[in-house]
């Protein structure tokens, strides 16, 4: 069976909820006995109509017998019908639970680069748009596939049983409504996963509508930005559509075929006639027992379409969860040396995966050259302070990201006091190394409580001694609230430099032996920019440092400077020496001083 099926699927969502598979047994078992219902009637009939009239008069007692034993029977069936809705219900929510747990725990296991090709709202659309059709299923389409399909079973045993010829007459004239319907079914499904994928672009885009909305005002565009959205408003709204019309063509086929199926009974049963044993109660009865097989069968035309909407949800979800978490945990983790740990990069290559686009996206041109770093080969001593300069696009910021293991190279390795990263446990590794990236995240929340989530227990009082620490208790108190100031959405609220601070006083109460840094500096004013500086240098005091440095003030004080082009480290030293020499760095720095002079 394909894996891309809607049976396929299905059979994946439960192998992944052990919630669902848990006492399914009891719970069909409970169900089938439900059916019980919906069958009695039929049979009550029958057997009143046989047995309880004698030659035209009435048998009471013989009546009475009967209602009351299909009295018991119904109350029986009943209660346990109403124990598999609830068993079904319970474990439903359940296994919803646990998806949404692992999807959002797995959501943040990925790799940067993943997050960084995927929208963050067909993320987010996982988590919740996916979920809630999945949801939505639980409540009502599952349910009727359980009781529905054990009420189809069981009648057709007693079909059987009373008419084995009549039976297969109604199994034979509905039989080709199970062959329309898949036809519709497969159409339905693509439609439904193509719904599904539109509403991820529409909310991919009205996350980066509102978020970018200041920038789209400053450029006075957003005029063009409303109108690409209402593009993919469209789009959702044709795709939702045609799965709609699809969905709605498969009623009335149910509809159809009930009528023939009767109609071919009752034509079958009047041509045997009594000399075939069948009594007038058996025809009577077996006429309803076939509206009885027949609804299901109508019901079922109305949720294959919510359930290829689930479907089409559940398959986003396990593509998600299917997707590898990276960089992966090491599955022997070694321990790294207790203290000064050194960092040695060897004949390191990387190169980033081609980005994943859709099915009608245009191929990409292939690269000739696709490594953004090529062979490096750095020694970094513990306590040393490092700065990385080089142009737009020389490689910097993936170097930073692969010693931090946000990413792992191509091919070569980077080792931590000797140890492969790829050999550490990632809980280790955090614990001894922080990189703070070039814009940090911050929380919606107060400055206080984005610090304090780094580590369990942290105190206000030990924030501020820690403020004290690194020079910044005049500007928090410049705030009016201090630590308690509110940060706004994502940081809004504050400045770039002052994110940048507030992450530099993260870092400081991880306390880490070794510090990445990808500063953003070239966007504040000189007066904050001394500001961080100091900071900085208090930080990397006795830490191993390695700074991305788009200010060359930052590669001024650093102990040692790598220059990057092209993915290469093309020059090595210490700031005078390499201005001193007719080097890539001195130009760089003779333009900076230059440029800086005129500001």
């Amino acid at each position: 069976m394909k894996p891309d099926s809607t049976l396929g699927t299905i059979g994946r969502g439960l192998a992944e909820s052990p919630a669902i598979r848990r006492g399914l047994g009891v719970t069909l078992l409970l169900a089938v006995m439900g059916t019980g219902t919906r069958v009695v009637v039929p049979i009550l009939i029958q057997q009143v109509i046989d047995r309880g009239f004698d030659n035209g008069r009435v048998n009471s007692g013989m009546v009475v017998m009967l209602c009351s034993g299909a009295a018991v029977l119904v109350l029986v069936t009943a209660v346990a019908m109403r124990t598999a809705i609830q068993r079904l219900g319970v474990r439903s929510e359940e296994a919803l639970y646990g998806l949404r747990v692992r999807l959002f725990e797995h959501i943040h296991r990925l790799s940067l680069m993943h997050h960084n090709e995927e929208k963050k709202g067909a993320l987010v659309a996982r988590v919740t748009g996916d979920i809630e059709t999945l949801s939505q299923f639980f409540s009502w389409g599952a349910l009727s596939w359980v009781l529905q399909g054990s009420l189809m079973v069981v009648i057709a045993i007693i079909m059987i049983a009373y008419n084995w010829l009549l039976a297969i007459v109604a199994f034979a004239i509905s039989l080709p409504l199970f062959w329309a319907l898949r036809r519709v079914q497969a159409r339905l499904a693509r439609a439904y996963s193509q719904a599904r994928e539109a509403n991820a672009d529409v909310l991919g885009r009205a996350a980066e509508f509102v978020s970018g909305a200041e920038t789209l005002a400053a450029y006075g565009v957003r005029e063009e930005a409303r109108e690409a959205i209402e593009v993919a408003f469209t789009q959702r709204y044709a795709r939702q559509i045609r799965a709609g019309v699809l969905g709605a063509f498969l009623f009335p086929i149910g509809e159809v075929f009930a009528v023939f199926t009767i109609s071919g009974v009752v034509l079958v049963g009047v041509a045997l006639g009594p000399d075939s044993g069948l009594t007038f109660g058996a025809m009577v009865g077996f006429v309803f027992l076939t509206y009885r097989f027949l609804e299901p069968i109508s019901e079922f035309t109305e949720i294959i379409d919510q359930t290829q909407a689930a479907a089409a949800g559940l398959r986003r979800i396990i593509e998600v969860l299917d997707t590898p978490a990276g960089p992966p945990e090491a599955l022997d983790p070694r321990p790294l040396p207790p203290h000064r740990l050194d960092i040695g990069i060897r004949s390191v290559w990387f190169a980033y995966p081609p980005l994943h686009g859709s099915e009608d996206a245009a191929p990409a041109v292939t690269d000739p050259d696709p490594f953004v770093l090529h062979d490096l080969n750095v020694s970094i001593p513990a306590g040393q302070h490092i700065a990385v300069v080089g142009t737009t696009g020389s490689g910097k910021s993936t170097l930073g990201r692969l010693i931090a293991r946000l990413i792992d190279p191509s091919t070569g390795s980077v080792t931590l006091g000797g140890v492969p990263l790829t050999e550490i446990a990632n809980v280790e590794l955090r614990k001894r190394l922080v990189f703070v990236p070039q814009e940090p995240f911050l929380f919606d929340g107060t400055i206080l409580s984005n610090l304090q989530f780094v580590r369990e227990g942290v105190s206000q009082q030990e924030c501020e001694r820690m403020v004290d620490a690194l020079g910044l208790a005049e500007w928090i108190d410049s705030m009016e609230h201090g630590l308690l100031t509110e940060v706004g959405e994502r940081g809004s609220e504050l400045s770039a430099g002052e994110r940048q601070l507030v992450a530099l006083m993260r870092a400081a109460l991880a306390d880490p032996e070794i510090l990445i840094l990808d500063e953003a500096t070239s966007s504040v004013d000189p007066v904050f920019e001394l500001r961080m500086s100091r900071a900085f240098d208090t930080l990397s005091t006795g830490r191993t440092t390695v700074a991305i440095a788009h200010r060359l003030s930052t590669a001024q004080r650093a102990d040692r400077i790598l220059v990057m082009e092209e993915g290469r480290v093309v020059e090595d030293g210490h700031h005078e020496e390499l201005v001193a020499a007719t080097s890539r760095y001195a130009e760089m720095f003779a333009a900076w001083v230059t440029a800086t002079s005129h500001s």
